[in-house]
This record gives structure tokens, sequence and C-alpha cells, in this order.
């Protein structure tokens, strides 16, 4: 096969993401390239055994490979509820629901691994079964290779002499199942043990067992010659032609270097003000534990402090940033407007979620856009980006950071679930070949004489701070008069500085890049995104041969947006909301007919539901 999607699924404490993101890591070793979704409940930890409390990990991997896959080739399923929730989809709670392709996570033709042990009475009746037989019940297609194992007693077997607890025996079960799916693709264990080797390195007592039930997983698959198809992979991509070294990230990792790598190029240090959030918070912790790169890290009190303590650092000439998820965002928007109006630069981090209030704090969506526009008092324009993929996180928490270096603005840049803890192949870039950043910093010669409110050519103040002698003045959150930087009521006066403030963001357009299209540029139809929609509105535009527009520059927009879109007849543009960018797009290019195709729940989309939308089936 080209490319291949395999799903592990099974309950919260089974080690499903841990063996997904340890399969995913050797498909990238090996040369495939990657893209993952890790699923898992909003519940800290639901009953085990029940619907609720299923966690899931999904990795696509091979060629040309541009999201996670819409249905599995392979599953593992180490429980009869996560038999039943990859069977029915997003139907697994109806009570007369059975194997529909539409609904299943997986198709007609794919592989499924079943831990039997785990289909007893009991585990029958917790998952709301209503027959001892969950294969017929579920009328799963006769097409499914349905592969029964006894994965529990296997494990324990395999660890009967390790001096192990029972409890401990069985939190390796997945251990045995990767090995399986490792035999089922043909690949080779000594990377497999490499890998594991490495993952639990601080606790070296785990490796030994574990490596064992892996290797015995592999094992039986390969002596007892397993009646199922095995699946072969070609290795490499046209994207992986670029030479360099290629690792696998997450996106909140990679915006945390991204952020790092533009403090160095800049030549500051890296300040975080930050209250941990779901899905955030790992920004946060990979910061927190890199003294040795000069970043401070603070994990405040609260939402409001967190940016508070960025706005002062950045005042006081520090790369300042601060990160949340939506809700977050809008307890920040106060002190973002202060920003605003003191025109100091700050990097704020929105990872969308489901929301409003707590929402679905494990998923994902992409509601936040308005709010990161708009969601401030008075004419408060701010710099937004959009990261479209887990490793392309670096770059835009890097542009970001340039941005608001030399344009001293606030720059928001939205990630979400999907891009924040899914995984990507990432080349490795060297410090050397980024981009140059060069700080807005206030000139030499004005020293002793230095005006806030002085402005260069573009309209961007210049930037003084504590400790540049001669270069004393006061920064406020009240309106200042535009000649001499003190407090103005004057009416007039007002409207000058909010044209100002305003016209230093509109000409951040004229350095960030052009609109480019994906595609052969000749089709009628043109599908529009944003975010983290790429990956599957690239795969949709392929299949449909129509052109795709992703934008990632939000405000501004790229200056020639309206030349590319008005080549088009007909343009789509899709979301993971009501249709906000649609609204957007519509207010600035009102000549333009715009359609709209949206999904707010909670998951990526479907590639194949954008073409079916196309397609007007």
């Amino acid at each position: 096969m080209k490319n291949t999607v395999v799903r592990f699924c099974g309950d919260s404490g089974d080690g499903m993401q841990l063996t997904g993101n340890l399969f995913a890591q050797l498909g990238a070793e090996l040369g495939h390239e990657i893209s993952t979704l890790p699923d898992f409940p909003a519940e800290i930890r639901a009953p085990q055994g029940t619907l609720g409390g299923v966690s899931g990990f999904q990795v696509e991997l091979g060629a040309d490979v541009y999201t996670p896959g819409d249905k599995a080739d392979v599953i593992v399923a180490m429980n009869a509820a996560a038999l039943k929730v990859c069977t029915l989809g997003s139907h697994f709670n109806h009570p007369q629901a059975h194997y529909d392709e539409q609904f299943a996570l997986y198709h007609r033709h794919a592989i499924v691994i079943v831990d039997t042990d785990s289909l007893t009475d009991k585990d029958l009746e917790k998952a709301q079964y209503h027959t001892d037989n969950p294969f017929t019940e579920l009328d799963i297609p006769e097409t499914v290779q349905i592969v029964p194992v006894a994965l529990t007693t296997l494990t324990k077997e395999a660890l009967k002499e390790s001096g192990m607890d029972n409890k401990s025996i069985l939190k390796s079960r997945n251990m045995f199942a990767f090995g399986l799916v490792c035999w089922l693709f043909d690949e080779p264990m000594d990377k497999a043990i490499h890998l594991l080797e490495d993952k639990f390195k601080k606790k070296p007592a785990l490796v030994a067992p574990n490596t064992k039930v892996m290797v015995d997983g592999y094992n039986y698959g390969q002596n007892l010659a397993l009646s199922v198809s095995q699946i072969r992979l070609e290795v490499r991509g046209e994207r992986l032609e670029e030479p360099g070294r290629y690792t696998s990230i997450a996106g909140n990792r990679a915006t945390a270097f991204g952020l790092i790598a533009a403090a160095q190029k800049a030549g500051k240090h890296l300040f975080l003000g930050s209250y941990p959030i779901t899905p955030a918070t790992d920004i946060l912790h990979e910061l927190a534990g890199r003294k040795d790169m000069n970043v401070m890290a603070i994990q405040a009190e609260d939402e409001i402090a967190g940016v508070c303590t960025a706005i002062g650092a950045a005042f006081a000439g520090d790369l300042a940033c601060t990160t949340t998820s939506g809700p977050g965002l809008s307890l920040k928007s106060e002190a973002i407007g202060l920003a605003v109006m003191a025109e100091l630069p700050l990097v704020v981090v929105d990872v969308q979620r489901g929301g409003p209030s707590t929402g679905l704090p494990t998923k994902t969506e992409q509601t936040d856009l308005l709010q990161a526009m708009y969601g401030r008092n008075g004419e408060c324009p701010a710099v937004v980006l959009a990261a479209s993929s887990s490793a392309n996180c670096f770059d835009f928490a890097y542009e970001a950071c340039k941005i608001a270096l030399e344009n001293m603005t606030p720059v928001i840049l939205l990630t979400d679930t999907y891009l924040a803890n899914g995984t990507a192949l990432w080349r490795i870039p060297q410090l050397a070949e980024l981009p140059e950043i060069k700080p807005q910093t206030v000139p030499e010669e004005l020293k002793g004489h230095y005006n806030p409110a002085l402005r260069d050519e573009r309209g961007v103040r210049y930037w003084a701070y504590p400790g540049m002698e001669g270069f004393e003045h006061r920064n406020i959150g009240l309106e200042r008069d535009a000649e001499r930087g003190t407090i103005s009521t004057n009416p007039e006066n007002h409207e000058v500085m909010v044209l100002a403030r305003k016209k230093k963001i509109e000409q951040i357009a004229e350095r960030i890049p052009q609109l480019s299209v994906i595609g052969n540029q000749h089709s009628d139809t043109l599908l529009v995104g944003w975010g983290s929609t790429e990956g599957h509105l690239h795969a949709a535009a392929n299949e449909l041969g129509c052109d795709l527009a992703q934008f990632n520059y939000i405000m501004p927009l790229p200056k020639n947006t309206r030349e590319v879109l008005s080549q088009y007849k007909r343009i789509v543009v899709c979301e993971l909301n009501t249709g906000q960018f649609a609204a957007y797009l519509r207010a600035q290019l009102p000549e333009l007919q715009i359609e709209q195709y949206n999904e707010v729940q909670g998951q990526p989309f479907a590639v194949e539901r954008i073409v079916r939308y196309v397609n007007g089936i």
C-alpha cells in the first residue's frame, strides 16, 4: 500500500496514546510521512470498560500523507467498549445501531485485532451489549478480517517470571499489541526496541519486561502464521527529499521550539507567563524546562495574571509570550488591549478547543477566530496568524515573534487541539537558515531626547526599555497625544491615534507572503480554508481535481487575496465552526459569491464528507 491508517483503541488506562505515539515514531524513523490524531475523553478517568472511557490514537503513515485518515485499515480494540465505539462511530450510544461504513471508524476490508479476554459477560454488560456475541450484534461485515487474540492471557504468560505484580503486568498488554502490529507491517524489531529503550530510559526497570512482551507479540504473529493480510508500505514520499534531520513532533512542542528559536535569533530572553489550561499546558511544560536557553517561565495564579506578567516583560525588553485556550483568551482580552494601546510586542498562543465555556476541552474546533480578531473593547487591532500543521506550528510561532518584535504589536497565534496533540514529520531547521529578526529598538541617536510618540516610516513606534540610559519614558493604558506621548482626551487626537494603530497593522501586509494556490490553477472551483484544515482540504482538492487556498495570515490578509479569489467561479470556504472566516471574507470581498461548508463536532474534517459536499452528493 502507498499509505495506511491504524487506530489503537482502549480504556484511558490502557496506554493507547503511548502505543500510538511509539508506532508513529517508528514510522518516522523508517522514513514514512505521518499524521496523528490522539482522541481521548474529557473525563479524567471514566469507569473502566465503559463507552465513555474509550481513548483512541489514530495515525496515517506512508507517502503523501496529509491527514490521520478518515477510516482505519487496522483497528486494535483492547476491550468490548473500544470495539463498539470503533464499529459504530458517533452512534455508539444508539441501542439499535450496527455497522455502517458511513459512521464506522474502519472500512469494510479492515483488519480488527480484538482482545478476546476482554469480551466476558461483565465486559459486554459494561459496554451495553445485549447479546453474548458482539461481532454478530454489531453486524460486522464478513469482509472485515477479525483477529481474535487473548492479549491479557498471553501477556500474563510472557511475564509470569518477571516478578511484577498483576496490575503492572496488565499494563503491558499494549506492548503485546504493539509487537503484533509491528509484525503485521513487517517492521524491524531492532528499531522498535530502541524506541522503547529511549521511552523508558528514566525507568530502566520497565525496559526488559516491556521489550519481552513486545517481542512476544511480534513472534506470536510470526510463529502462528496468523490468517490475516500483512501490509507493506512504500517508504518515502516526495516531501522527504530535502536533505536534513527529521523527527516526529507534536504541535505544542513545535510551538515551544519556535518561540525559543525566535528569542535566540532576536538576541532576547524568552519570557512566558501562563496559566495551565487544556490543551495548551504542554507549551508551558516544555518551556519551563529550558532555563538553559534563557527561558523564563512563570505559572501564574490565573489567566489575567499570566498575560499581565508577559506585558511587564515586554515593557522590560524581553520577547514576551502567553499561552491559553478559548476561555483563557476571553479573560486576557482587556490586558491584550493594554498591549495594543501601549504598543508593546506580545505573542498570545491560543490552542483552540471545543466550547463555549468548558465545552469539549479535549476536542478540536476553529471557533475562536472572531474572538481573536475582534474580542476586545474599543478599536483594538492586532495581528492574527494560524498554523496549519503540527510541524509548521514551529514556523508560525517564529513568525508571530518576528512580526511582534518588528512591528511593536500583539500577535495572536491560533493553533488547536488537533495540531497541538497530533504529530507530524518535521525537518529540524538550523538557526542560521531562519529569517532574520530585527527588534524595533530605539536608535542610539535619540538618546537624551527620546519621544515615545516617535514612529518610523511604517508608522511603528520605537522600543525603549528600563536600563537604557537617556530613554526614560512613561507608557500607559490611557490614550496618548500623537505628538508628545502624554495623556490626551482630545477627540480629534483620539481618532488620529486609532487610525495610526490601524494603519500599523495594515502595513504588515506589505511584508507577509502573498497567497498561493495549491493545485493546477485551471479549475473553476476553489476550496478555501485556514489553519489546521489544510491537510484535509489538500487531500480533498487532490481527489476533486480542484484548487486550494489555505490562509495562515488572517489579519491582515495577504495583499493579493482579492486577485486570487476573483479568478474562480465557485469558492467554498470550509472550517470547523459555523462560518466565521466565510463571514470575514464576505465583509472584505463583498463582490464575491462565497459558499461555506462547516462542521462543529469536536473532530477534524473527514475528507470524504468534503468531497461529497462539493460534488453535491
